[in-house]
């Protein structure tokens, strides 16, 4: 059945609180982080009633978490297409995830070893290089973009790869402009060269279906606070990797994947928040999913299912922001904003207007309670090569917005 957003804000109990005058916030900072649903919230409560304990206990609270543990592990399995759950390592945040792979990655290198990154990416898919490209005496290249659509430039990306590249860093979807890499075919071309792919896929994984096994890239990082969770990051790896790189690590703590990357006691709470998120979209997937997808069965298929019907709906409201955007005089959108290729991004879209600094829109848009983000939000390369050193206006779309929200934004922005 067709997707009714009227039934998932139901689900959001903060989309329901009113401003001080009683109008209702519309949240369109989603690509900083989502609001969460009401099962979420709840399933904290609940960690904190029935298992409330450490891991690895005989007693009835330590088994209640070692359980939701492996529950959530395999949720986030599921949801990336996994072959196990124990590719999968849960901590306190990307960024966080990102530098101890880079500090593990930088023990296998030698000087003069290549990394390769984009002008494209979140800095925590850049600075975790950088640094250790400087500590190791590595080189660093990076990737151009073409800034009439900011998309990759897959010529420079041929250029920077040589027999001594060790690790190409990439982004599945840019978080500032919202284009969509080519990811499978940037792993085929890393591989060749004998090099590790690692993936930024924190703005992809709201909006895009993922199958690891499928990109084919050796590590994939997202943040579940992205896709309506708590406030985690997520690595996935190839559990040889994961077993095997030298891993910062206290004596104590099992050597074994993925334990051996989550250092010290996480905070379970919102590992079991994690695990009813990955069940509200399993639910999307039951309501509102159709059709068969080769390869998936079960909760697989149903977050897939989920993933596609997301979406579309969001296609749509893009659609709707892009086209009303670029019918305002003075405004600018970067990056792709041909209805026909709109297959290469997501419903990410930065935007600036004549004569009004991008904070200034934003300050505006958050006195009549529409929620947005300006400046560089972690991009300074792809503001850089786009000649903004103000930085952009950012409006990011959600599986809880709506059409009427998207023109209440427009038309605040085109009286400005």
């Amino acid at each position: 059945m067709s997707f009714l957003v009227d039934e998932i804000r139901q689900l959001f109990p903060s989309l329901q609180i009113p401003a001080e005058d009683g109008a209702l916030p519309i949240f369109l900072d989603n690509p900083a982080g989502t609001q969460v649903p009401r099962a979420v919230m709840d399933a904290v409560t609940q960690y904190y009633l029935t298992m409330n304990a450490n891991s690895g206990g005989q007693f009835a609270t330590s088994r209640r978490n070692d359980d939701m543990v492996s529950r959530a592990r395999q949720g986030i399995a599921n949801f990336l297409n996994a072959a196990s759950p124990n590719e999968i390592v849960i901590g306190p945040n990307m960024t966080s995830l990102n530098f101890a792979l880079s500090r593990a990655l930088g023990r296998t290198l030698s000087a003069d070893d290549e990394i390769v990154v984009t002008r494209m990416d979140h800095d925590a898919n850049v600075s975790p290089w950088t640094l250790i490209a400087r500590d190791y005496g590595l080189r660093l290249k990076w990737v151009d973009i073409h800034t009439a659509d900011c998309t990759l430039d897959m010529g420079s990306l041929e250029e920077a790869l040589t027999e001594r590249t060790k690790i190409v860093a990439t982004a599945q979807a840019s978080n500032a402009v919202g284009t969509i890499n080519p990811v499978n075919q940037i792993a085929g071309m890393a591989h060749a060269v004998g090099a590790l792919h690692v993936v930024d896929a924190v703005q992809s994984a709201p909006h895009l279906p993922i199958d690891v096994q499928e990109i084919g890239c050796d590590f994939l990082l997202c943040s579940s606070y992205k896709f309506y969770g708590p406030h985690l990051g997520i690595m996935w790896g190839r559990e040889e990797l994961l077993d095997s790189l030298p891993a910062y690590k206290v004596r104590p703590a099992k050597d074994v994947a993925p334990n051996r990357w989550e250092n010290g006691t996480p905070s379970f709470e919102t590992w079991n928040g994690l695990r009813a998120c990955l069940e509200h979209w399993q639910s999307i997937g039951q309501r509102f999913g159709t059709g068969d997808l080769p390869g998936y069965q079960g909760a697989r298929l149903e977050l897939k299912r989920a993933m596609r019907a997301v979406q579309a709906y969001e296609r749509d409201l893009a659609t709707q922001l892009i086209e009303g955007l670029r019918a305002i005089k003075g405004v600018t959108v970067a990056g792709i904003v041909d209805s026909d290729r709109y297959d290469w991004r997501v419903p990410t879209v930065a935007m600036v207007k004549d004569g009004i600094e991008p904070d200034a829109i934003a300050a505006k848009l958050a006195a009549r309670h529409v929620y947005v983000w300006s400046g560089d939000y972690y991009a300074p390369e792809i503001m850089r090569r786009l000649n903004r050193p103000a930085g952009m206006v950012r409006i990011g779309i959600g599986q809880y917005n709506t059409r009427a929200e998207i023109e209440r934004a427009l038309n605040l922005i085109e009286a400005m």
